[in-house]
């Protein structure tokens, strides 16, 4: 089809598509969107031959903020039968241009499509063996996943990617357990982003015991409870109350200021933000806190306004790089709008 199926978040369709192109674009590709209003998904659908390709191998999933996750399509699956739906995947799967090692049953993230979620889980078996017959899914570590993507009982999106180029979550979800020891769920924004965003040798190297940590915004707690979890020394700066339980901890110092003010007697290893307010003051704030060298390592949000929201995630991104470019420094930053996120994205960046 020389297209791609991108998963987001329903009522992001737009902003995905709108990033999905500037990639195409900036690599001299052309081609179109197609999205429909809180479908949860976007195709698009590339002019050029072999650019879907191209763009899966020159673009990493990490680049892309609006897309949780992402395979090349093979086909549309259109009226297949309801006795016997294997068929027509299977045939379809002969495509693949190589044997895959994990297959997905999936669907978009809306309520709807959560209706298709049982018919997923009773079809994988049944398909699962003919593929393993005609050595189409082999057990591997690597290689390529399987996706089929279900519209309806009768229709899905087929296709393939390779494993190291997506979500390591299936449709772009992690499935976290809430710690019942957090003061509230946004705890689940913090320790999503930790583990999707930083690879397993960062978060072994840059959450280490005994590192300082500064939390914006802090209450009622739930970002310092990960930082806490993972044996960091927080400063919590909030006019509202923490947790009784995360100061019990003697690892959290409680000050009851503004976040806007703030600022440090001497660097600290982490910094973290989730304060509600507008994105380019956010940003700002990150900016001065890695320029001048406050932290180290940052995790913040940036919340959304109701239009122009990839503009205005390209602004704010775009201040921070120049105000740490501006200070000589080298650095990291990605970006995502997590699954646990709702109308913001939560960016990552540590300065070397």
């Amino acid at each position: 089809m020389n297209a791609l199926f991108l998963y987001c978040r329903a009522g992001f369709e737009s902003e995905c598509a709108a990033e999905i192109q500037d990639q195409a674009a900036t690599r001299g590709m052309a081609g179109y969107a197609k999205a429909k209003p809180n479908a949860g998904y976007v195709v698009f659908q590339c002019y050029g031959e072999g650019d879907a390709e191209r763009l899966a191998r020159e673009v990493q999933i990490g680049q892309l903020i609006f897309a949780r996750a992402w395979f090349l399509l093979l086909a549309l699956c259109n009226e297949l039968p309801v006795d016997d739906r294997v068929t027509g995947l299977v045939e379809v799967l002969q495509g693949l241009p190589q044997a895959a090692s994990k297959l997905q049953l999936e669907t978009p993230d809306t309520n709807e499509a959560k209706q298709l979620q049982l018919l997923c889980r009773s079809l994988y078996t049944p398909l699962a063996i003919p593929l393993k017959q005609q050595r189409l899914l082999v057990e591997a570590d690597d290689g390529i996943t399987i996706h089929v993507c279900f519209m309806n009982t009768c229709s899905a999106y087929v296709g393939y990617m390779p494993r190291d180029n997506n979500s390591p979550w299936p449709m772009g979800i992690p499935r976290l357990r809430f710690p019942r020891q957090a003061p509230s769920r946004s705890t689940l924004k913090l320790d999503e982003a930790i583990l999707g965003m930083l690879s397993a040798r960062q978060q072994r190297q840059l959450f280490q015991p005994g590192m300082q940590a500064v939390d914006l915004g802090a209450c009622p707690g739930g970002w310092t409870w990960q930082l806490v979890s993972r044996g960091l020394k927080v400063i919590a700066i909030d006019n509202g109350a923490i947790d009784e339980g995360i100061m019990a901890t003697g690892l959290v110092e409680h000050l009851r200021t503004d976040g806007f003010r703030f600022r440090p007697t001497q660097a600290v290893d982490w910094l973290v933000c989730d304060i509600v307010e507008q994105p380019i003051r956010v940003a700002d704030l990150m900016a001065s806190w890695l320029a001048e060298g406050w932290c180290k390592h940052a995790i913040f949000n940036l919340k959304l306004p109701m239009k122009k929201r990839y503009q205005e995630v390209q602004k704010c991104l775009d201040l921070v790089a120049q105000r740490i470019n501006d200070a000589g420094l080298s650095y990291e930053m990605r970006s995502k709008q997590l699954y646990h996120d709702r109308e913001e994205v939560t960016v990552f960046v540590t300065v070397a």
